[in-house]
């Protein structure tokens, strides 16, 4: 058995920028005393989420940051693996929505960009954010990880890279929620928000986090829901829709046994698929 613990960071956002990166950091300190090994935050969990407007000026900063040395310590006081949530990145003349992993030591890891950007009524975010170009996994000594970030999450290709890159726990920080005079016509949004993502657990033999915001923010209700699904797609814990820390248990060897028994990754005929990047 390979139990690794995970712990999410399931959090509402003020107005007040260096109030909510306190209070992130007050709810990395509890996940570690309850155990946690990795801690997740979720997306842009310094700043309430400004691309539901159009053209709002926001303030990035560069990696490093104040930011980043803010969690860089933390993950090291706390001797945890920290996937930062994410932050709104310069980079030269660039602007990025980009996650920073740390190892326990408070190294940084390295980064992920988010690649795929929405651009729909109150999700602005291509008036923000440039696309990142590649996914990344980092090796940590509690288990291989890698990250995405919320839209990507919709995508089966990301997901299925993380696994080819040997991957084992894959990270999405996230911020979804119902917008306000908007109907769900297709369907209930949360429900198909976490089932496509159970379907990537089961395709890849993969851990599969999904850690959200919560909090009514203007026309925005973030309905939390964070969850951890395993290997073979159970659903080993999902949050309500308020602020909390919660650690999961997860069993890291059940995804070497869906592979030795299933055999997605090593029965794929890649020689098939050209035709996804047409």
């Amino acid at each position: 058995m390979s139990k690794t613990r995970i712990g999410l960071i399931q959090m509402k956002m003020g107005t007040d920028s260096k109030k909510n990166l306190a209070r992130a950091l007050e709810m990395i300190d509890e996940a570690s005393r309850k155990g946690a090994d990795i801690i997740c935050l979720p997306e842009l969990f310094c700043s309430r989420y400004f691309p539901q407007y159009r053209g709002m000026p926001k303030v990035a900063e560069p990696i490093p940051g104040p930011i980043t040395k803010a969690l860089s310590k933390s993950a090291k006081l706390n001797k945890v693996v920290l996937v930062g949530g994410s932050i709104y990145e310069k980079s030269q003349n660039k602007f990025y929505n980009t996650s920073v992993v740390f190892d326990q030591n408070g190294r940084i890891l390295g980064k992920y960009q988010k690649v795929h950007i929405p651009f729909d009524p109150h999700y602005y975010e291509k008036d923000y954010f440039s696309s990142g170009t590649k996914y990344k996994a980092f090796d940590t000594k509690f288990g291989k990880v890698s990250v995405l970030i919320c839209f990507d999450q919709w995508y089966p290709e990301p997901a299925r890279i993380s696994r080819l890159m040997n991957a084992e726990m894959l990270f999405y920080p996230t911020a979804i929620g119902t917008v306000k005079g908007v109907k769900q016509a297709e369907g209930n949004w949360q429900e198909a928000w976490e089932n496509v993502q159970c379907g990537h657990a089961i395709a890849n033999s993969i851990v599969v986090c999904a850690v959200n915001r919560v909090g009514i923010e203007d026309d925005l209700n973030f309905w939390g829901g964070s969850f951890v699904i395993d290997q073979f797609g159970k659903t080993l814990f999902r949050a309500g829709r308020k602020e909390g820390v919660f650690v999961v248990a997860c069993d890291l060897s059940l995804g070497r046994d869906v592979e030795s028994g299933w055999g997605f990754i090593r029965n794929r005929k890649g020689g098939t698929y050209g035709g996804i990047s047409d």
